[in-house]
C-alpha cells in the first residue's frame, strides 16, 4: 500500500537538506534507522566488470547494519538493487516516476520492486502516484538519493553520465563520495576516474566501503530477529553455539545432504555464517 509520509517519519539527513521534497510518498518500508545508508549508482549501459565488482563489493556488506539506496534504473541500479536482495541487506529504490504500478519506470522492474518491498525494502518518490517518468525528473530524485544517504559510490559512468548528478549533489550535501576504478581504455572509466582525482574515496571492496560509511570491519551489529529465520535456519544457528566442520554440522542435523547445503547456503548469502580453516562458525 503506498501512503504518504509524515515530515517527522523521513529519512533524518533529508531534514538537513536546503532543497527537500515538499512530500514523500512509500510503498514498502522505511530505511531501518539505525542502519547507514549507503546509494550505489552506476551506468545504465555497464560491463561485466562493473556487475562483478557491484555485486562482490555489496555481497562484502551481508550482515553490516546499511541500507543500499539506487534509483531502480535499468542497467547498474538493477545490479545493485538484485545484489542487495542476494546479500539480505534492505534496499530502497527512488524512481523518477509516481509509485502507481501503472506507471511506475521502468515496468520491467515491476517485478524486482516487488521483491524488494516483499523483502522489507520499499520506495520513495515526492512525485504523485501516477505521475509518469520524464527527462526532467531524474535529476530531481537524484537528489534525494544524495541526500538521505550518508554515503555515495559510483561503479561505471562515463565522463558525462547524469550518474555523475548524484555524486555532485552528495559532495554539495556533504555526504562521503567514492568511485569505483575500473580499466584505463574503459569509457565507462571516465567517471570514476576522474571522480577519485577529484577526491574520492578509491573504493576496492567492502572494507573501504565500511571505511567511508565509519564502520568497523567485523562489527556487524544487530540486523535480523531470530523469529525471522526459517526452522531450517534455526537448527544451524543453534547448532553453532561453537565453530564446527562442516561434515559433523550436517550430520548433527539429521538433515539430507540436499536440504542442508541448501540452507547452509541461504545462511552464507545472508551473511550468517562464514566458513573459515575448515570450520563454519556464526558472525554475529
Amino acid at each position: 500500500m503506498i501512503r504518504e509520509l509524515h515530515p517527522g517519519e523521513w529519512p533524518e539527513l533529508l531534514k538537513e537538506m536546503n532543497d527537500p521534497p515538499k512530500k514523500l510518498r512509500l510503498w514498502g518500508e522505511l530505511p531501518n534507522p539505525s542502519n547507514k545508508l549507503l546509494a550505489v549508482v552506476g551506468s545504465r549501459k555497464y560491463t561485466s566488470y562493473g556487475r562483478e565488482a557491484c555485486e562482490s563489493i555489496i555481497m562484502g556488506l551481508s550482515g553490516y547494519p546499511i541500507t543500499i539506496v539506487s534509483g531502480l534504473a535499468i542497467g547498474m541500479d538493477t545490479v545493485v538493487h538484485r545484489a542487495a536482495l542476494n546479500a539480505g541487506l534492505q534496499t530502497i529504490a527512488i524512481p523518477g516516476s509516481g509509485l502507481s504500478t501503472k506507471v511506475l519506470h521502468p515496468r520491467s522492474n515491476h517485478a524486482l520492486a516487488q521483491e524488494m518491498v516483499e523483502a522489507g525494502g520499499g520506495l520513495l518518490s515526492e512525485y504523485d502516484d501516477e505521475m509518469p517518468a520524464g527527462v526532467w525528473a531524474f535529476p530531481k530524485r537524484n537528489r534525494i538519493m544524495a541526500g538521505m544517504c550518508h554515503a555515495t559510490i559510483v561503479i561505471e559512468a562515463g565522463h558525462k553520465s547524469g550518474t555523475l548528478i548524484t555524486s555532485r549533489l552528495a559532495t554539495e550535501y556533504n555526504r562521503e563520495v567514492g568511485a569505483v576504478p575500473g580499466p584505463i581504455y574503459s569509457s565507462t572509466s571516465e567517471g570514476p576516474h576522474m571522480l577519485i582525482r577529484l577526491g574520492a574515496a578509491l573504493i576496492r571492496d567492502a572494507a573501504d566501503v565500511l571505511e567511508l560509511l565509519g564502520l568497523k570491519s567485523g562489527e556487524t551489529g544487530t540486523l535480523f530477529d531470530t523469529n525471522d529465520l526459517t526452522d531450517d535456519e534455526k537448527v544451524f544457528i543453534n547448532l553453532l553455539a561453537e565453530p564446527c566442520e562442516r561434515d559433523l554440522l550436517v550430520r548433527n542435523s539429521k538433515f539430507e545432504i540436499s536440504r542442508a547445503s541448501a540452507t547452509l547456503s541461504l545462511l552464507e548469502i545472508k551473511g550468517l555464517i562464514a566458513e573459515e580453516l575448515g570450520e563454519v562458525r556464526k558472525t554475529f
